[in-house]
């Protein structure tokens, strides 16, 4: 019996399950520490009004996130035969490193929202690294992705509806598009 392409398969099976093995060890050994401490640094030296959430309940999915915190919108809904209000809430975005079930880590974008006031708009993965790869390098460039996402949120107008995920509507607006 020829067990040739079978016995590759196995191998870079026990391979890949060593290679789990091993990412939880480097996040638990270094790779968090030094998420969590470029972040702070990342806070403290450029006065971002942000703080980080860690959730390590569940062992080997842990997530840290830059939250960027909550506040009142500025919306508030008139409450009938009252002279009374309910602020809508505004979430200000988070940037999320999430251990993933293999020892890789995702990094996510979670836009900015105000409740009540349409759907939020879905998190976006930037990328999936293995522990290895993330550097203090990397993490200043998330945040400024994050940044950038958020600022362009925080800015939107319709002179960029593409920027936002909207495809524009009307006659020639391909045409316009492909000038640019």
């Amino acid at each position: 019996m020829d067990l040739g392409s079978l016995t590759v398969k196995v191998d870079r099976y026990n391979q890949i399950l060593g290679n789990t093995t091993s990412y939880r060890q480097d996040w638990h050994d270094h790779l968090k520490q030094l998420i969590i401490s470029t972040l702070e640094k990342i806070i403290r030296e450029t006065s971002l009004n942000a703080s980080l959430d860690i959730q390590d309940e569940i062992e080997n999915l842990e997530v840290i996130a830059l939250t960027l915190g909550s506040d009142n919108s500025g919306i508030a809904e008139r409450i009938p035969n009252s002279n009374s209000k309910r602020p809508f809430i505004k979430s200000n975005g988070s940037l999320i490193y999430q251990q993933l079930f293999n020892g890789k880590v995702m990094i996510m974008i979670s836009y900015p929202f105000i409740e009540g006031y349409g759907q939020p708009k879905p998190p976006r993965m930037v990328e999936i690294l293995r522990p290895e790869e993330i550097k203090d390098a990397y993490i200043v460039r998330h945040v400024e992705e994050f940044l950038k996402d958020v600022i362009e949120w925080e800015d939107y107008d319709d002179d960029v509806p593409e920027k936002m995920g909207i495809a524009p509507i009307g006659f020639k607006t391909q045409e316009l598009l492909t000038e640019e």
